[in-house]
């Protein structure tokens, strides 16, 4: 195991997590949106929004996969299946506590479910499980964990 498989896999995870994401929201199979999500936290403008949330969730993979790597060495072990198995813890804290609960929570321009209509337009809280955002998000959002986890695992194994 090294630490440029880690951020290797993390890379080649974070693409294929991104591209699943964004490929299930253009044949609507969800509205959930990750980078726009995370870019309009740093600016109301949609486009520097877009290029913004696409560097955070690139550097947010990265991190996670030196916690992963983190977590490897800790154990002394990895593989591809450990990995998938991260993947989904990490994915189902992904749609229940942080976008669920603690980022509506720094978000400036999210709403809240006790929000009033106000002067300015707020993004939706995308809720337990992200299902306000179309009720494919739970299994396409956890699909993408599992690829990225398995992703991370396989290349901290084959790295050795």
């Amino acid at each position: 195991m090294s630490i440029w498989a880690a951020l290797a896999g993390g890379l080649v995870g974070t693409l294929v997590l991104t591209t699943g994401l964004r490929a299930a929201n253009a044949f609507s199979l969800t509205r959930i949106d990750l980078p726009f999500l995370l870019g309009t936290a740093f600016t109301s403008n949609r486009t520097r929004a877009k290029a913004l949330g696409y560097g955070a969730h690139f550097i947010n993979g990265l991190i996670f996969a030196l916690l992963y790597y983190a977590v490897f060495v800790a154990i002394g072990y990895s593989s591809w299946w450990l990995g998938c198995v991260f993947g989904l813890i990490h994915g189902l804290f992904a749609t229940t506590a942080l976008v669920n609960i603690l980022l509506p929570l720094v978000h400036p321009r999210m709403g809240q479910p006790e929000t009033s209509a106000p002067h300015v337009a707020l993004l939706e809280p995308p809720g337990f499980l992200m299902l306000n955002y179309g009720p494919g998000t739970p299994a396409i959002t956890l699909t993408a964990h599992l690829a990225y986890g398995t992703i991370v695992g396989g290349f901290l194994t084959w790295a050795g």
